[in-house]
């Protein structure tokens, strides 16, 4: 008789003198075992597949590998309970020995390495450290970028200051050698006026020339105005008084013959005090604003005036030259027209810039009350939207206090 030669062996049922209850109970604990460990071995084989980046995966591999044998073990004690097939299960059992030796060989050295693993809770203290430092970045970031976005807008600011400056400066040049040059002109005329006879087919001549003189001059007074080298005549004096007694010279002006219906309302700030200001020239520059907010408002709109008081304080003061640190008056013109793109609105106050038609205007009106505010020692500043409106804020100075405003409305 060999090993391979079972049919003497008796099966493992005639040592349970083939007892229905102890047979059940042998059968159902061994399958209920083999099924567990197969669930558990294919369980760690799907792991493995989906997670190919686990620590120590081959050691994961070979505890399947060992459990799936150790099922087989139990698969084969059902079998011998009626079939003697002991080799088989030896061989099993074998090869079961084999891989457990293998894996507790190989456990040894790796728990050195298992207990360096950082364990759940100092994953998640280290996940929290990295996502405040996260957050810490981020509102570094932040910052920076908002620091950034100041300090570019600063400097375009700066820049345009700069360059209205040097506009400024160059344009008064111009306009006030082209002045000069324009009175010896007209003096000429005038002077070749006197000398025609009131029939002298000349005198027509005379007279369009000395008309063209006065539109030079014109000119030349708007541009001396940006340039901040008119004859101001500051005087102190109630502004809400003076803005409501141009109230109806304002209307006229917005309701043209033909033109859509344009509403004007004002609302004067209480306890503002006066203002220290050249009176015509501030309802000249009203003027010039109510003049663009009607052109705005082809199909008609709002155009509102209002007054506040407002506190410039040394850091807003310092990035307006020939402005000072106090209190001033902010008279806001405010339309519901067409708006201004940033392209215009970064132009609007140089001379000659006009997105009218040609012959609808000059361009000089914002550049003139540009002029006026800033040699009144003021800020002017432009806010507006596409397809909402726009929004002018001239800040004239505040009289100083213990001076009387002068009678409102007379020069």
């Amino acid at each position: 008789m060999t090993i391979f030669d079972h049919v003497p062996l008796t099966p493992h049922g005639f040592c349970l003198a083939w007892n229905p209850a102890l047979m059940a109970l042998h059968v159902s604990s061994d399958a209920v075992i083999a099924l567990a460990y197969f669930s558990i071995s294919v369980a760690l084989i799907v792991l493995l597949l989906r997670r190919r980046d686990v620590v120590f995966g081959w050691i994961v591999g070979l505890f399947a590998i060992f459990i799936l044998a150790c099922g087989t073990t139990h698969v084969f004690n059902i079998w011998t309970l009626w079939y003697p097939d002991y080799l088989t299960e030896g061989l099993v059992k074998a090869f079961t020995a084999l891989v457990s030796a293998i894996a507790a060989v190989a456990m040894w050295p790796l728990i050195p390495r298992i207990v360096l693993l950082p364990s759940p809770k100092a994953l998640a203290l280290a996940n929290q450290a990295l996502r405040r430092q996260v957050e810490e970045y981020n509102d570094v970031v932040a910052a920076l970028r908002q620091e950034t976005a100041e300090r570019m807008h600063t400097e375009d600011m700066l820049r345009q200051v700069q360059k209205m400056e040097a506009i400024g400066q160059l344009t008064g040049g111009l306009a006030h050698d082209f002045n000069n040059l324009l009175m010896v002109v007209r003096g000429n005329l005038e002077a070749l006026d006197g000398r025609l006879e009131n029939a002298s087919p000349l005198r027509r001549y005379v007279e369009r020339a000395l008309s063209g003189a006065d539109r030079a001059a014109t000119l030349t007074q708007q541009l001396l105005a940006f340039a901040r080298r008119q004859a101001l005549s500051p005087r102190v004096f109630d502004i809400n008084a003076r803005i409501a007694a141009m109230a109806d010279m304002l209307r006229t002006t917005l309701g043209t013959p033909g033109g859509a219906p344009i509403t004007l309302e004002f609302s004067p700030g209480e306890a503002i005090g006066p203002v220290e200001a050249d009176p015509n020239q501030l309802e000249a520059a009203l003027l010039n604003l109510a003049i663009n907010a009607r052109d705005a408002m082809p199909a008609g709109g709002r155009l509102s005036i209002a007054t506040t008081h407002i506190e410039h304080a040394a850091n807003e003061a310092d990035a307006e030259p020939d402005m000072a640190a106090g209190p001033y008056v902010r008279v806001s013109v405010t339309d519901t027209g067409e708006g201004m793109t940033p392209e215009v609105m970064h132009a609007a106050f140089e001379p000659f810039f006009t997105t009218k038609p040609v012959g609808r205007g000059s361009g000089l009106g914002l550049s003139q009350v540009y002029g006026f505010v800033r040699q009144s020692r003021g800020r002017i500043k432009l806010e507006s939207t596409p397809g909402v409106g726009t929004v002018v804020m001239l800040d004239l100075p505040r009289a100083a206090a213990g001076l009387s405003p002068a009678l409102a409305g007379t020069d």
